[in-house]
Parts: structure tokens; C-alpha cells; sequence
């Protein structure tokens, strides 16, 4: 049976400092565990920089051991945020009604006076931003099959979220700081703030843009216009970076060298893709694999979302029961629609410096538009 939500009433912790909207929404939660303010403070010895592991544009994220022992991930919302509240109330209700192996686990939430706190599994090896993109500053290594098996993993996530789940969920913000990684280097998907619910009826949603430079499809950029294609073009920036060891922008290189997909596909055109496999694997990893990836990623970054493939399709791509498609077109550079929207040092566990909108259209796959509040 496929995951559904259900946002079934329960008894509301009503606590001084709620407003009426956030006693509303914390009555719908269910699935998960409230925990007193109180209690995270001693879990994180009163919030000590020692156990600080993140900070973002919505606040940040200590390591934390609850009373039976377990660790945590704990994640502060700044009360100065603006976007925090709703960011939060989303988070919630989006991921205590599903589960999969690789998305991360919400275990509990705090909304006491001002405080509003998200309670996460604890991930032992941070994000793929720290660890395999960190620039030298992390000394982990990352074999060829271990990047393989976190592609999959992610597009294993992500196929969950697209098809599995009813409604669809469109996560907006798939980022290398928002794949975590367990002790064994497993990816999980974090950071469901900015997600929004997809109907099937729906042939895309027009919004006000939310994410990461970098990362946004050039339709969704430049118009608005959302549908699970968007994750599918960041997923594609992904896999190149994943790849190629190095992020997708780097101002510092060379005009011609400081967008990752620019120079990807300049490649591809010359038939040189194999010359941007990571330096640091030498000569341990599979040629044709690898440049089987790096046209994937091509093929999830083309500029006409409809030639994307899904999901699903990628999975079998990249497991071998599907053949890559070798006509790629040309991808959304991203250089042709930067400055619209920028980004903060993110965190791990889905601290992001993106604003979402307060209402959208939904456009039905007959074409017809309409005006209407989309669930948050």
C-alpha cells in the first residue's frame, strides 16, 4: 500500500507564547514525540558551542543525548527568523507521515513560547557538502562504489517522494548540505521546509522561487513554474558534483571553469566527459560507469523538463536495467539565470536561507489555472 497522509487530530500541547495559527497546526501533528524545552537544553548542555555541528539561515543544529541515551540531531529555529514558523510547521507535517531508508527521521519537535526545535536521527558522518565537497577540510575518502551507491541511494529518496508517496512531494531544495550520511556512509535526504505536496491532477504548481542558487531549474528560476522535474535538474547538479568531487559553482577558477554543468557539457560536446571523474579515485573506478553517471546527470539537467527523465528511470539507469540514453540536449546553464536568488552558508539537517511563497497556482494537466492556497 502506498504512503498517505493523514492529518488526524490529536490533543495540542498548548503552551504560553502560541499564536492561534501555531496551535492550529501543532493539533494536526501525529506520529511524533514532544519534547520540553527543558529537556533539549540538558541534551545539549544548555546549547554549548562544543556541541554545535551547524548553523544556517534559520538557526542551528547541536548533537544532543536524550535521557535513554540516544543521540540527536536538534535543530534551534532563530527567533528572528521571518520564514522559520512556516518552514518548521511544514517540516513537521510532512515527514512524521512517511519513511523510507533514505530520508531522514524525524523523532521529535519542541514548541514552547518562542522555542521551535525539530528533533532528527542523528547522522554521524554530516552532509556530502562537509565531507566530499569540503574542500580538502575533511580527510574522508570516497570510493568510486561508494559514489555509486549514494547516487542510488538519493534517487532511490527521491523516486519515493515523486511516486511512492500520495500526494507527490515535490522537496524543492535537494542539495549536497542536504544529504546526510550514517556511519556507513548511507545518504538520507533532509531538510523538508520548503517541500510541498503534489497532486496528481497537477501538471506543475507556479510559485514564488525557493532553494539554492546552483541548484534551480531554469524554468522554476526565471518563471515560477514547479513540478517534481525541479528536484530531478537539482538532483542531475548533484551527481555531477558527486562525480566530479567539486562543487557545482567556484568563483574562484577561471570564467570557462566556474560552473560545473558549463564545463560538464562543454565536455560532453567534445567527447572528454571521462576527464572530469574525480582526480582523487586515480585510476579506481569503472570508465564507462563513470561517464554513464556524468551523462545522467546531463540527462537530468536538460533545459526542457519534459526530456528529463523521471525518477524511477534514473534508478534503473543507474543500476543497469535501462540503457543511458545518448541523445542529451542542452542543459540550464546556470550562469543564464543567477542573481535572482542567493544563498547562505548552510547547515546539515536543512538549515536554508530560502523564502517560500504564501500562495500558488496550480495548473491542471488540461491546462486550466487556478488561484488557490497550496498545504504547507
Amino acid at each position: 500500500m502506498m504512503p498517505c497522509f493523514s492529518f488526524l487530530k490529536r490533543k495540542p500541547h498548548f503552551l504560553p507564547g502560541h499564536t492561534g495559527e501555531i496551535d492550529k497546526e501543532v493539533s494536526s501533528i501525529q506520529n511524533t514525540k514532544f519534547y520540553s524545552y527543558k529537556k533539549l537544553r540538558v541534551a545539549t548542555q544548555n546549547f554549548s558551542k562544543a556541541n554545535k555541528i551547524g548553523v544556517g539561515g534559520f538557526g542551528s543544529v547541536y548533537r544532543g543525548i536524550l535521557r535513554d541515551g540516544t543521540m540527536v540531531a536538534i535543530k534551534v529555529l532563530s527567533e528572528e527568523s521571518k520564514q522559520g514558523t512556516r518552514e518548521f510547521l511544514n517540516e513537521i507535517n510532512v515527514i512524521t507521515a512517511i519513511e523510507h531508508e533514505n530520508l531522514v527521521k524525524l523523532i521529535g519537535y519542541c514548541v514552547e513560547g518562542k522555542q521551535r526545535i525539530l528533533v532528527y536521527e542523528y547522522l554521524e558522518n554530516n552532509s556530502l557538502e562537509q565531507t566530499l565537497l569540503g574542500g580538502g577540510l575533511s580527510s574522508m575518502q570516497f570510493s568510486w562504489r561508494k559514489r555509486c551507491e549514494i547516487c542510488l541511494g538519493v534517487a532511490k529518496g527521491l523516486t519515493f517522494l515523486h511516486e511512492e508517496v500520495q500526494p507527490h512531494i515535490v522537496h524543492r531544495d535537494i542539495k549536497a548540505s542536504n544529504i546526510l550520511l550514517d556511519r556507513y556512509l548511507r545518504p538520507k535526504i533532509s531538510d523538508f521546509g520548503l517541500a510541498k505536496l503534489f497532486p496528481d491532477n497537477m501538471s506543475h504548481i507556479s510559485t514564488r522561487v525557493a532553494g539554492t542558487a546552483g541548484y534551480l531549474a531554469p524554468e522554476y528560476a526565471l518563471r515560477g513554474k514547479m513540478n517534481q522535474k525541479v528536484d530531478i535538474y537539482s538532483f542531475g547538479i548533484l551527481m555531477l558534483e558527486i562525480v566530479s568531487g567539486r562543487c557545482n559553482t567556484n568563483r574562484r577558477l577561471p570564467p570557462e571553469d566556474r560552473y560545473l554543468l558549463e564545463r560538464i557539457w562543454k565536455l560532453h560536446e567534445a567527447g572528454e566527459l571521462i576527464t572530469m571523474v574525480d582526480s582523487s579515485l586515480g585510476n579506481d573506478f569503472d570508465a564507462t560507469e563513470a561517464t554513464n553517471y556524468l551523462k545522467i546527470g546531463l540527462l537530468c539537467t536538460q533545459d526542457i523538463p519534459s526530456q528529463r527523465p523521471s525518477m524511477s528511470t534514473v534508478v534503473k539507469m543507474l543500476t543497469g536495467e535501462v540503457s543511458v540514453n545518448e541523445e542529451i540536449s542542452r542543459p540550464g546553464l546556470p550562469y543564464e539565470f543567477f542573481g535572482g536568488k542567493t544563498d547562505t552558508k548552510n547547515s546539515s539537517y536543512g538549515i536554508s536561507a530560502s523564502k517560500s511563497g504564501d500562495a500558488d497556482n496550480m495548473s491542471s494537466s488540461s491546462g486550466s489555472k487556478t488561484a488557490t492556497s497550496f498545504p504547507q
